[in-house]
């Protein structure tokens, strides 16, 4: 149906497409014009479900280390307060930052996140305190684990955040700006495009 949203969005040119004189081209050169216009529509289209596909397939890496990240912090809790157990407040910020991520959806998902990532900050800054905990080797494991994860949501991020440029710049640009809506494809937003530089670096959880 591509070809229909093409002559929708040209009626002018349409028209006087069709008053040149075709009798006085040969057949061959009508049929390799057709033949372009139609393959670059065609590949112009492809390039927009594959990025689109790319950015979907992103989007969820992001969330399975997201959710890889939810399932360490409770242990990670218990670890820290063995040792430090009146840190009651920093315990209670970090459990309520999880739930408020792990509920989050949409725009909000980046922002919440970013509160969870800034409570976790404050549990190893605890952790730091005692030497005793910082040489648990579960606690040891586990943070072992959460910086492998971090990295792992940051690159995630990354390479979702390129794919959504890539399609909205797609979705802007001519010609595909003009049957892009048409076909159902929207801008997307970023993940944390709204964070400052020191908010979008990783939790720290090195020693």
């Amino acid at each position: 149906m591509l070809w229909v949203f093409f002559i929708g969005a040209f009626p002018h040119q349409i028209i006087v497409f069709a008053r040149i004189k075709w009798y006085n081209i040969p057949m061959i050169w009508i049929l390799i014009i057709a033949v372009i216009v139609l393959l670059g529509l065609v590949l112009s289209y492809n390039g927009l479900v594959q990025t689109r596909t790319r950015a979907q397939e992103a989007f969820s890496d992001i969330d399975v280390q997201l959710k890889r990240r939810y399932d360490l912090i409770p242990n990670l809790v218990s670890t820290v307060q063995g040792y430090a157990s009146h840190e009651k407040t920093v315990f209670e910020d970090v459990t309520k930052a999880r739930t408020n991520a792990m509920q989050a959806t949409g725009p909000a998902k980046a922002d919440a996140e970013n509160q969870l990532s800034g409570t976790l900050k404050s549990l190893f800054a605890v952790a730091e305190a005692y030497p005793d905990l910082k040489a648990n080797q579960n606690f040891l494991s586990l943070q072992a684990e959460l910086t492998d994860t971090e990295d792992k949501i940051q690159a995630a991020r990354r390479f979702y955040n390129g794919m959504v440029r890539d399609l909205n710049t797609k979705i802007q640009v001519f010609p595909t700006n003009i049957y892009a809506n048409m076909l159902g494809f929207t801008k997307m937003d970023f993940f944390g495009n709204d964070l400052t530089d020191a908010e979008k670096q990783p939790v720290a959880v090195k020693f």
